[in-house]
């Protein structure tokens, strides 16, 4: 366990004690401590419904995202569990950005998730490089793939955004092989999901862009959920800068 993981840990069980249980909401999850936003890898694993969130421990605003942990029999009565991941390793220095968790054959959780390093590009502008990265755990602890990142920018199609390229949805085919979906933008800044394939989760290769935005949602997409219901597939996604018509 990194020594950040370590301090995140002893920062949020010292502070948790702080907070009255009754100022906290009875029917919804909050942060543990400090700030969080987008719930991140919801999923069933042994027993239990776990969600983890993006989070900040250290301060009530948005800041490095750590991955909080939380799990629930029911999805009302939460238990807080120490967060998961902290920006602990060169490809996510500056961010655990969102994604999601599924069950391995071989009982493990393994998580897929966006790194956030914080780079000054050839026009001296800051620019944030996004990289989809593993962690493997038993619903407790989780370690962090020693080969990450899995898929960079040099996985991306003709005019991809290796500076918007996050949030990754993976899944598990009837045949064992895994499919992720990966939100991007174009290089004319519209929105895009994009489909990479896997033997074995951990070697991807890009198969396709699933589906392009043409600017119609926003400039764009973000947090995609995908998923087969009656007999189709429903894809699920976060328009970022959306206006309404006519303004």
């Amino acid at each position: 366990m990194s020594q950040v993981l370590r301090d995140a840990r002893r920062y949020e069980e010292e502070k948790e004690r702080l907070i009255d249980v009754k100022d906290r909401p009875a029917f919804h999850l909050s942060a543990r401590v400090g700030w969080m936003n987008d719930p991140n890898g919801f999923s069933y694993y042994d027993g239990q419904y776990h969600m983890f969130y993006q989070y900040h421990p250290y301060d009530s605003h948005w800041g490095p995202m750590h991955w909080g942990h939380a799990v629930s029999e029911d999805l009302i009565h939460w238990t807080y569990l120490p967060v998961a991941m902290a920006p602990d390793r060169p490809y996510d220095r500056d961010g655990c950005y969102s994604g999601n968790a599924v069950t391995l054959p071989d009982g493990r959780q393994m998580i897929m998730y966006t790194g956030r390093v914080l780079i000054i590009d050839e026009n001296g502008e800051e620019q944030e490089v996004q990289t989809q990265n593993l962690a493997f755990g038993d619903g407790d602890n989780y370690v962090k793939y020693a080969k990450n990142p899995v898929i960079t920018g040099k996985d991306l199609p003709e005019g991809g955004n290796p500076y918007a390229f996050r949030d990754p949805k993976p899944w598990i085919e009837e045949d064992g092989t895994f499919r992720v979906l990966v939100a991007n933008q174009d290089r004319d800044h519209g929105g895009q999901m994009l489909l990479y394939r896997s033997e074995d989760g951990v070697h991807w290769s890009f198969v396709r862009t699933l589906i392009r935005d043409d600017h119609v949602l926003g400039n764009m997409w973000e947090c995609p959920d995908f998923f087969p219901l009656d007999g189709q597939f429903v894809l699920l996604a976060s328009a970022q800068d959306m206006l309404p018509k006519g303004l």
